[in-house]
């Protein structure tokens, strides 16, 4: 029985997540804490259907303050048992399609996906695309610089904690969603939607140990999609740093 933290729960793949582990038995998840920077009608939603199960909590991840009360709003619902797993996707990815010169706000970036995905944590949503290994094949296909070196970022940094925490027994490592589709911005182009890239990666969180997963970069596995004939394969194990 374990308390799940998801930040940026307002929409799309993080909504998606608050709602799969709230319908899970109170056996595996007694708590949902759905934080985001508003309360949206969606999480109203959620809240009003799981009252006992899920709590909102304002949050914004730049904002020191704003994490400090939801740090005291959280502590004091669980009585001081503690957060047992926090899951983090908040980030922002914007295009450059004339190429890395011309980008002007790589600092906001990296404060959104390096700086804001590190308060606590577990699991953090990272990308196939922050791959230095894979920047070839993702080079023009995907012109989003800033977005790939946050990423790259993120990733490294999630290395440091999971080694200076690993005699303590957390486990820390970034997972890659795939293209999800539907509210998670991928549109036309998306390979999955949220339930199944949802539910790919809680299978990862469920199943995780310190020797299989604390500072790796995980793939998710979808059937269907192990040997796919386009860029993207969802075919479980390691991506390559």
């Amino acid at each position: 029985m374990a308390s799940y933290l998801v930040t940026g729960s307002s929409r799309g793949l993080n909504l998606g997540f608050c709602n799969m582990l709230a319908s899970k038995p109170a056996s595996e998840v007694s708590k949902v804490f759905a934080t985001a920077r508003r309360h949206t009608d969606a999480l109203k939603d959620l809240v009003s259907r799981y009252p006992r199960r899920v709590e909102f909590v304002l949050m914004d991840v730049l904002s020191e303050e704003s994490v400090q009360k939801a740090t005291e709003q959280v502590e004091k619902s669980l009585g001081g048992k503690g957060l047992d797993v926090l899951i983090n996707g908040v980030g922002i990815m914007p295009f450059a399609p004339e190429g890395v010169h011309t980008v002007n706000n790589l600092g906001s970036i990296l404060s959104s996906n390096v700086l804001g995905a590190h308060l606590a944590l577990i699991m953090v949503n990272s990308t196939s695309l922050g791959s230095t290994t894979l920047a070839p094949k993702y080079h023009t296909h995907m012109p989003t610089p800033a977005y790939k070196i946050s990423k790259a970022a993120l990733n490294m940094l999630t290395v440091q904690y999971a080694m200076d925490f690993a005699d303590q027994g957390f486990i820390f490592f970034v997972i890659c969603p795939g293209v999800v589709g539907e509210d998670g911005s991928w549109g036309e182009f998306a390979d999955l939607t949220i339930e199944q890239s949802a539910n790919a990666i809680l299978n990862v969180v469920f199943n995780s140990t310190p020797q299989a997963n604390n500072g790796k970069f995980m793939n998710i596995h979808v059937p269907g999609w192990e040997r796919s004939e386009g860029i993207n394969e969802y075919n479980s194990g390691e991506i390559l740093w």
